[in-house]
């Protein structure tokens, strides 16, 4: 699956992060054919799911902003069996190894705030994850070596406000970007 993933986020290098239903409609109607959703509770996570499904489009998950699941493997059951997203994002490595278990798409995501983060979210990133998001997603120097590092798929986020960042992110070796910059998500 992750040879998968990384040619559809090579087919899709800007990915709407939508933190709302508005920005969801506004994701809905663009041409790209993945959403990261950064929001919901356990009573809409169906309907947001079935909403991007039905326009054609993955929808991953970050699990962790999910009002109402626990941070628990029953989650990712709960996921997979009673919504259609594609995927997850999550910080805990726990989560990604049940979310790979279930069969969905696993992003980890790590922020890289110093040298020990750095260190760490190279030495500790889960091998079965099929990419991994990197925050904020404008250090150039630390997404290129982070990505020799672990050779997964980096998808940089956070702070990208313009089309040079996403250029420069894109060229630093990152395969992605997420945004929540609307006028970032028609380039």
């Amino acid at each position: 699956m992750m040879t998968q993933f990384k040619a559809f986020l090579e087919e899709n290098p800007v990915i709407p992060a939508v933190k709302n239903e508005e920005e969801l409609e506004k994701a809905l109607e663009t041409d790209v054919g993945i959403i990261f959703v950064l929001f919901g509770d356990l009573l809409s996570l169906e309907h947001l799911a079935y909403k991007i499904h039905q326009k054609g489009k993955k929808g991953i998950i970050h699990l962790d902003l999910v009002e109402g699941l626990p941070s628990k493997e029953i989650s990712l059951q709960y996921i997979k069996k009673r919504t259609v997203f594609d995927g997850i994002i999550s910080t805990k490595p726990k989560l990604i190894q049940a979310a790979k278990n279930e069969g969905l798409i696993a992003v980890q995501r790590v922020f890289v705030l110093d040298g020990l983060s750095l260190k760490n979210a190279k030495q500790h990133f889960v091998k079965e994850c099929d990419a991994i998001e990197m925050l904020p997603g404008i250090l150039f120097k630390i997404i290129s070596e982070l990505n020799k590092a672990t050779h997964k798929p980096l998808i940089a986020g956070g702070l990208i406000s313009d089309k040079e960042d996403v250029l420069e992110a894109l060229k630093a070796g990152a395969i992605s970007i997420s945004t929540s910059k609307e006028e970032i998500w028609h380039m």
